[in-house]
């Protein structure tokens, strides 16, 4: 139990010092704003930049592994950039007590998102009357998009074909069909399928993600490593180092991912066109 406590002790005040720090970077911006942008925002002052950087909770109905996006762009002075550093720092720290606690006291979790938002009486009257009734433990701890260097131009647009691909066993994928209804018909069906494929044989689990905004960066300059452009997801606003207080030049994206596929499938496709075992996601690879 006293590990327990001390974890959560550390938690708490990582998370305080969090909160300190986006106070700091708020105060800074406050003062001397620099032009902004942003995708949903006509007006993305200081005030919409407190409520962004401080969106910490879950929404009434809001999946778990969801996280909201809040796309834009801001022209960032160095006293500024600096700020930001301070807060990822934080961030970072709060992301690597909270993984020793899914290591080490992992039933602390639910306490943890109920009770932290009750430390700072102005974060929880936000929660009054809006539906937000637990800490959002990813959107603390992501970090604030950084640019390298001043950029020339940024360009926007939604990637929405983005996946993940986990390779299985055979002996894997039946130990996740099993977790099933193994009784289920459609379950025996796919366990039939898998019996008829050679046990070596490996097969990919596919999940899908959501659809992202990237922006590729130009700076104006050369990197030292002679890199002169960067792509990136851009969850939060993009920081750029802009001492004038100008943003580059950008484009204007959707205002929200369009349908279907964005890009034409690739010619090196390894995967079969069709799933092989629908109830798990998994396909097999083309011989």
């Amino acid at each position: 139990m006293d590990l327990q406590y001390r974890l959560l002790a550390e938690l708490e005040a990582a998370f305080d010092h969090l909160v300190e720090r986006i106070d700091a970077l708020l105060d800074v911006y406050t003062a001397s704003p620099g032009k902004a942008w942003a995708l949903e925002s006509p007006r993305p002052d200081a005030q919409w930049l407190r409520q962004v950087l401080l969106d910490f909770w879950y929404q009434d109905g809001q999946d778990g592994r969801v996280t909201r996006s809040y796309v834009g762009l801001i022209a960032a002075s160095e006293a500024l950039l600096d700020e930001v550093v301070e807060v990822n720092a934080a961030k970072s720290q709060f992301a690597a007590i909270l993984a020793r606690i899914r290591e080490q006291a992992a039933l602390l979790i639910p306490e943890i998102k109920t009770v932290l938002p009750f430390r700072h009486p102005a974060l929880h009257d936000h929660l009054r009357g809006q539906g937000l009734a637990r800490l959002h433990l990813k959107q603390c701890w992501r970090h604030l998009p950084v640019a390298d260097a001043p950029l020339s131009r940024v360009r926007l647009a939604w990637y929405t074909s983005g996946r993940s691909i986990k390779r299985l066993s055979v002996r894997e994928a039946e130990q996740k069909l099993l977790t099933l209804d193994s009784d289920a018909p459609h379950v025996r069906i796919q366990l039939k399928r898998l019996a008829g494929i050679p046990d070596g044989e490996p097969l990919a689990q596919v999940q899908r993600q959501a659809p992202v905004m990237r922006a590729n960066l130009f700076f104006r300059e050369p990197l030292a490593d002679g890199r002169s452009r960067r792509a990136m997801n851009l969850p939060l606003p993009l920081f750029i180092p802009a001492p004038e207080g100008q943003l580059p030049d950008y484009n204007q994206p959707l205002p929200r991912p369009p349908q279907g596929r964005t890009r034409a499938k690739r010619s090196d496709e390894r995967l079969e066109e069709d799933v092989f075992l629908p109830s798990i996601r998994v396909f097999r690879y083309r011989a």
